[in-house]
């Protein structure tokens, strides 16, 4: 188990790294998009995390639009992978719930929503049980916590944006230690019950995201110019025909 544990610090911290670099320079990348995105006012956006996809967890997750500049997100994963016969367990689920303000809306969308730099602040709630041949660990009951996180999104289509956030918080939650038996019978030998106070990073993103609902912008200024336009020629037609030019 400690070697699994190992090579999932370490996907981790590398996934880790990746996502501060993607911060740092995807700002600077998200121009590509502007001519067809200031067409469109989404509301909703469905999403997927795609480093938990990486690790065989599904996850989805729906954020909403609840005023310019400020969203509600809700993320719900769920994985349930076992083999008795050789003591393997990748199991758990739970979910995100998350509060997000925007800061910036670049000058190219017009009333642009859930677009660039944005903080937030989440709570989580998670149960699982893994064991990869030796050693497991289990929390049958929820574990909560909370945090806070920074992140930055940017469209990449029309209709989708990449989202990449990073969270600092903390975990709490009871767990037990366990082992399997020797015997025929797929027993498991209980070994302790530990409780978890974690500070630091729980809460790590690279979503792609769909855009849904939401409704198409036209342009009104070249309407009204149109209109003004075709009534002062009207205006000037009706002076000619009364002799007031």
């Amino acid at each position: 188990m400690r070697i699994l544990v190992a090579h999932i610090a370490h996907r981790a911290g590398i996934s880790f790294v990746l996502i501060t670099l993607l911060l740092v320079v995807t700002p600077s990348l998200c121009n590509a998009e502007k001519r067809d995105t200031c067409k469109y006012s989404p509301l909703i956006t469905i999403r997927t995390n795609t480093l938990y996809d990486a690790f065989l967890i599904p996850n989805i997750g729906a954020e909403l639009q609840i005023a310019r500049g400020w969203s509600v997100q809700l993320d719900w994963l769920y994985t349930w992978f076992s083999s008795d016969r050789r003591h393997r367990y990748w199991q758990g689920y739970g979910g995100y719930l998350t509060l997000k303000k925007y800061f910036d809306f670049p000058e190219w969308i017009t009333d642009a929503p859930l677009i660039g730099h944005h903080v937030g602040f989440y709570i989580t709630g998670l149960t699982y049980d893994l064991e990869w041949g030796g050693k497991g660990y289990q929390a049958a009951k929820f574990g909560f916590g909370g945090g806070v996180e920074y992140g930055y999104s940017c469209r990449v289509s029309r209709n989708m944006k990449l989202d990449f956030t990073l969270g600092l918080g903390f975990q709490d939650g009871e767990y037990k230690e366990y082992e399997p038996s020797n015997d025929h019978y797929n027993h498991y030998v209980w070994l302790a019950t530990k409780k978890r106070h974690w500070w630091g990073p729980t809460k790590l993103e690279a979503s792609l995201a769909w855009f849904i609902g939401g409704k198409k912008k036209t342009n009104k200024t070249k309407s009204i110019d149109t209109i003004e336009n075709i009534g002062t020629i009207d205006s000037i037609e009706t002076n000619r025909k009364g002799g007031g030019l």
